[in-house]
């Protein structure tokens, strides 16, 4: 029997519904949903702010899930360093934003937090050559970061070479870093990104948080297609 569990769902916290956001926490955590995905964007970096640190440590004091943190700023080390006095559990910040990168994640690391480097759609992997080996996660963004709440936006078209390409370079590395998946992965693409390699999804508008079923009916949904992708597996 092929374990679920391979694959992890990270709920978006900016796709849930924000005037409710403590009930809808509470029912993902009925469902045994263990981590939360935080975005943390700076209006500058990316132009949204749905979230704002005083909201993340309100919500950190009242919920038992682990803080996924993904940070799309423009001074990463001021946010990197709120986020470890919060008491988050797992920091990714960009790439394309970092001047020093390895420092930031040795930062991370230090504080016994899990790090993890986040790339838009058309950043190359290569650019992970030096830094691979503090990783614990590579954030493949499926869409420009930022626009989740633009439904009309697709997920890039290379999104599954890129998926596959990152789990071959990662294979080659003989490193065990996960691979985290972000934008559009609706319940339509989850078995195809899953196949591909995807090893944790954050789920948002498209899969849990359809408003066309309730929270849990969508959940069953989502772990069904992650059973189809890991049956379609075929890793040489």
């Amino acid at each position: 029997m092929i374990k679920q569990e391979l694959v992890e769902i990270s709920p978006s916290l900016i796709c849930t519904d924000l005037c409710n956001v403590a009930e809808e926490v509470q029912q993902m955590e009925a469902l045994g949903i263990r981590s939360l995905h935080v975005d943390l964007i700076d209006g500058h970096f990316s132009p949204s702010m749905p979230l704002g640190l005083a909201t993340v440590a309100q919500l950190r004091k009242r919920c038992r899930m682990d803080f996924d943190v993904h940070v799309m700023a423009t001074d990463n080390e001021f946010f990197i360093k709120e986020l470890l006095a919060i008491g988050v559990q797992s920091i990714t910040f960009h790439y394309e934003a970092a001047f020093h990168v390895e420092r930031l994640l040795q930062m991370i690391k230090a504080a016994g937090c899990q790090a993890g480097i986040a790339l838009n759609p058309a950043t190359p992997l290569s650019v992970l050559d030096y830094v691979l080996e503090h990783c614990d996660y590579v954030l493949l963004m499926l869409i420009s970061p930022g626009y989740a709440g633009n439904q009309g936006e697709a997920m890039v078209p290379y999104a599954l070479r890129k998926i596959e390409e990152c789990r071959q370079y990662i294979r080659r590395s003989g490193r065990t870093t996960r691979i985290m998946v972000d934008g559009r992965v609706s319940l339509e693409a989850i078995p195809a990104v899953v196949a591909a390699g995807a090893d944790c999804l954050v789920a948002g508008s498209t899969s849990l948080f359809s408003r066309e079923r309730t929270l849990a009916e969508n959940y069953r949904q989502m772990k069904d297609k992650i059973t189809q992708g890991l049956a379609a597996r075929n890793f040489s």
